[in-house]
């Protein structure tokens, strides 16, 4: 009995290892498992029905031979099984290029030699080359069959690198056949390689015909403008593309289109661009553009990509919106510049529809909120754009700040911290404009003026954004809300104080005279007006500060406070160092009063503790021991 549960045991332990051993050899051919294949789990019950069935211990035991050793088969590998080892790769791949170079190489010395003796003629080279391109691919296919896919494919692209140059030459060299046929037999090889792609499911063949396809017209150029027939064809060429990308997962392909679409299309633009073409070369850019924007919604994914080329769509998107509105312009630009304005618009409304279509139709759902996303930001970016285009002046700054305030009320509508982050990109964008003092205002009245009316769009924005701000009751809401706030009490004391200085600018003006600006006898006028203007400039910031504080104490905001507070405290520095130096014995009396005054106030203010804050300090300190 002992010998019997030995040799099952024994049994079990084989059939482990020859399932293992099977199951190893399956996954390197990568041959799928069949339904009818009996896995270890299987054997090992029907290895214990057979022990249960085992005779009695009674029953005579059969001779035991110890089990031999059974060795492993050699596990057999396709001809690619290691095409990760360095060696390997160097064996597989660059010896096989190499060779099939140097085999060219020798060929072509050999043809030289035929060609300068004159044993073969034009016609006779020409068909030389033809048949061995054709040789050469079919012959390719014999080593696919035989698993040799990497060797296949290099014989494969010298076959067609063969055909596309034996059809230039019959064409431009030797002038054996007329441009359309030369382009007909082209256009020929580059669709069959790529029925091949299809057929064979190889991304590096349909490569091979697009490469073929946007060299053609460079090979049958005659230094012509044919801008009908190129561009209708590059457009062909890129549909097919489309196509190929929507029944493959060969969206890296786009890639190689777009390039060569838009190569072709500069070399062109380069040489042979004028105004008068302008219809045809407009309506083919929008041809083009509309193509490739179609292009990253319809592409596949595939299963397995490099990280490089998961951003495919993303990248074409953005680089064709771009490419396309600076074409235009380019275009455009002598004819009527404010017409872009409403171009960039219009595009603005494209992109707002293919973010929408991202969102619902893209398959690839890991990218669709990227390029929904991205489409948005498009049609910002082209609206921010459309507005300095069109307007002039302080008109573009306040388009800014509408923008952004209309992006504020949609953000918030649609629950969209995307639009807010745009919103606030052009609201930063309408400050930096108007404290760099780009617009020239021409003031000629105070306070009732463009700048102040800018100003006052300014300040609106901003108080909206703090109160979109704080009704969104989360962290980053009450930080962009406090940061509104700071910047709308900076842009008011800026907008009051320009006021102050264009006042005394005019009254300098009118005590010094452009026609003596150095006369002796008015400088003291203009020193007076320098004394008052300072005075002036304190007055407004005390005030100001204590128009905040007053606020801060209105709604109990400590945050309002401790603006007031570094307000009062820089007016409190300018008095005692500068105004003490500067001022009369007059003005320099009132501000130390009216500062001593507002100080003690607001002391006092403190002191009653009419907000209680005193025993807020004291629960807060209370909780802190507990």
């Amino acid at each position: 009995m002992d010998n019997t549960q030995n040799d099952l045991q024994a049994l079990r332990e084989i059939v482990r290892d020859l399932v293992a051993r099977v199951d190893r050899l399956e996954r390197r051919l990568e041959v799928g498992v069949s339904s009818t294949v009996v896995n270890s789990e299987t054997v090992v019950e029907a290895v214990k029905v057979i022990s249960a069935s085992a005779p009695p211990a009674t029953a005579p035991v059969a001779p035991t031979f110890p089990l031999p050793d059974i060795p492993a088969r050699p596990v057999l590998t396709t001809p690619e099984a290691h095409e990760g080892d360095l060696e390997s790769r160097i064996g597989s791949h660059w010896l096989n290029r190499i060779g099939i170079a140097a085999v060219l190489i020798g060929v072509s010395y050999f043809l030289k030699f035929a060609f300068d003796n004159n044993w073969i003629g034009p016609a006779g080279r020409v068909s030389i080359g033809l048949l061995a391109g054709i040789a050469v691919v079919v012959w390719s296919e014999r080593f696919r069959s035989q698993g040799y896919k990497v060797f296949s494919y290099s014989l494969k692209a010298v076959g067609i690198g063969v055909l596309y140059l034996s059809l230039w030459a019959a064409f431009h060299v030797y002038a054996l056949i007329p441009s359309g046929v030369a382009f007909a037999a082209m256009l020929a090889v580059t669709a069959s390689t790529a029925a091949m792609a299809i057929a064979q499911d190889a991304e590096i063949l349909a490569a091979f015909a697009l490469a073929g396809g946007f060299t053609t017209p460079l090979l049958l150029s005659t230094g012509e403008n044919h801008e009908l027939q190129l561009f209708s064809y590059l457009a062909l060429l890129d549909a097919a593309a489309v196509v190929m990308v929507a029944l493959k997962p060969w969206r890296r392909l786009l890639v190689l289109s777009y390039a060569g679409t838009l190569l072709l299309y500069i070399g062109w633009y380069s040489e042979f661009y004028d105004r008068s073409q302008i219809r045809w070369t407009l309506a083919f850019a929008t041809l083009f553009f509309a193509i490739f924007a179609i292009a990253p919604l319809v592409a596949r994914r595939p299963e397995k990509e490099i990280p490089p080329f998961s951003a495919v769509p993303v990248f074409l998107a953005f680089v064709n919106a771009g490419v396309y509105f600076l074409q235009v312009y380019a275009l455009y630009e002598e004819i009527d510049k404010h017409a872009m304005a409403w171009f960039a618009l219009v595009l603005a409304a494209v992109y707002i529809f293919l973010s929408r279509q991202a969102g619902d139709r893209f398959p690839d759902r890991e990218n669709a909120q990227k390029l929904h996303f991205l489409h948005l930001a498009l049609a910002i970016g082209f609206i921010t754009i459309a507005i300095p285009i069109r307007l002039d002046g302080h008109w573009i700054t306040i388009g800014w700040f509408v923008e952004a305030g209309v992006l504020l009320w949609l953000g918030d509508r649609i629950r969209s911290s995307f639009l807010s982050g745009f919103a606030v990109g052009a609201l930063a964008l309408g400050v930096l404009r108007l404290l760099s003092k780009i617009d020239d205002f021409n003031v000629t009245t105070l306070i009732f003026n463009a700048r102040t009316g800018t100003f006052v769009v300014a300040i609106t924005v901003l108080a909206a954004t703090a109160w979109y701000g704080l009704k969104r009751r989360d962290e980053v809401g009450r930080q962009g809300a406090a940061v509104a706030v700071i910047v709308l009490n900076a842009l008011a004391l800026v907008a009051l104080s320009r006021e102050v200085a264009d006042y005394y600018a005019r009254e300098t003006a009118v005590a010094l005279p452009a026609s003596h600006p150095y006369d002796p006898t008015k400088f003291v006028s203009t020193r007076n007006i320098q004394i008052e203007e300072s005075f002036t400039y304190s007055a407004l910031w005390m005030a100001y500060g204590a128009l905040l504080m007053m606020v801060g104490f209105w709604r109990r905001s400590a945050f309002v406070r401790w603006q007031a507070l570094v307000l009062i405290a820089v007016t409190t520095a300018k008095v005692f160092v500068l105004d003490v130096a500067q001022l009369d014995r007059g003005y320099r009396i009132v501000s130390f009063i009216v500062l001593g005054a507002l100080l003690l106030a607001i002391s006092f203010v403190y002191q009653r503790d009419w907000l209680r804050l005193s025993g807020v300090r004291k629960k807060s300190t209370g909780s802190t021991s507990a």
